[in-house]
């Protein structure tokens, strides 16, 4: 009777115990996926963007300019997603826009996390004052409102892509020293480290061979979900006119300009905005999978 039931459930060729639990994760884990298809197609449209891109970014035609998508009447598909005000190519920029939002994101990620990691480490791992000192700084820079802090950083330093990744580094780091130090003072009271101790290896050997290998799940998952923020955040402080300057192609530059033409020409804010949208969605739904697969507490048995 068993034996018919599952059968009749499963066809001959997933019988096997193990192929059914993967193809049961992989449904479950199906907008892990999705999300995983649309970043690998962001990098490689980032990648390969003088090849994929119809037109030269940067090339002005005012003959052409305000030129509506090819499904609009007087569209054409020389230009699929339209034109700007300039006559430039709107899928072009958005092409090339890709190359900044992952560079930025990613670079800005990676400043974040030699901080972050690095405090959280040092407050998690020796407590007492250098805890307190370190989770004021932590309190004061979380109380501070970002976007102001952000501005301040990059009108002192001058608006550029390196002063951006350096902006939002700078001030996106608190959430990493959190994270690591509430890890460290769970590590650290765990019997593999008080064996370490015991057996006198340095501090040095105990945090790089126990303490951050036990780490690494949790910071990817953050670091995937922070991205996604951090590329938000470069498109606010582009629209505001703080971020990569002109000519440079930039999502939010792009929404900037498009702004006073959103009643008649809707497609230059729109396209950029959904550019902004889609990575940051398929980003976070990479997260939330990769939080599913590294969290014992969220796995489905």
């Amino acid at each position: 009777m068993t034996q018919t039931s599952t059968t009749a459930m499963y066809p001959s060729w997933i019988e096997n115990a193990t192929l059914r639990l993967m193809l049961r994760k992989m449904w479950d884990l199906r907008m892990g996926v999705i999300g995983g298809v649309v970043i690998f197609c962001l990098i490689v449209t980032a990648i390969f963007a003088p090849w994929i891109a119809p037109h030269d970014p940067f090339k002005q035609n005012i003959m052409k300019r305000l030129v509506p998508p090819v499904w609009m009447e007087e569209g054409t598909w020389k230009y699929p997603l339209g034109t700007d005000h300039l006559g430039r190519d709107s899928l072009s920029r958005i092409v090339y826009g890709s190359r900044v939002s992952l560079v930025v994101g990613v670079s800005a990620v990676v400043l974040m996390v030699f901080i972050g990691v690095f405090l959280g480490l040092l407050a998690g791992f020796y407590g007492g004052k250098i805890d307190s000192v370190i989770s004021f700084m932590v309190n004061c820079m979380m109380g501070f409102p970002f976007i102001l802090l952000a501005m301040s950083l990059v009108a002192v330093l001058g608006p550029s892509l390196q002063n951006i990744i350096i902006a939002l580094g700078v001030t996106g780091w608190p959430v990493f020293t959190r994270v690591t130090r509430i890890e460290t003072m769970k590590l650290r009271e765990q019997e593999f480290v008080l064996a370490a101790r015991s057996l006198a290896f340095t501090t040095r050997r105990i945090i790089g061979r126990h303490l951050l290998p036990n780490l690494m799940p949790s910071l990817l998952v953050l670091s995937t979900v922070e991205v996604a923020r951090a590329i938000i955040r470069e498109s606010l402080l582009s629209f505001l006119g703080l971020g990569i300057q002109p000519p440079t192609p930039s999502w939010g530059m792009m929404l900037a300009e498009g702004r006073d033409y959103m009643l008649m020409e809707w497609w230059l804010a729109a396209f950029p905005g959904f550019a902004i949208f889609l990575s940051a969605l398929g980003i976070n739904l990479l997260g939330d999978a990769l939080r599913d697969l590294v969290d014992p507490h969220l796995r489905k048995s």
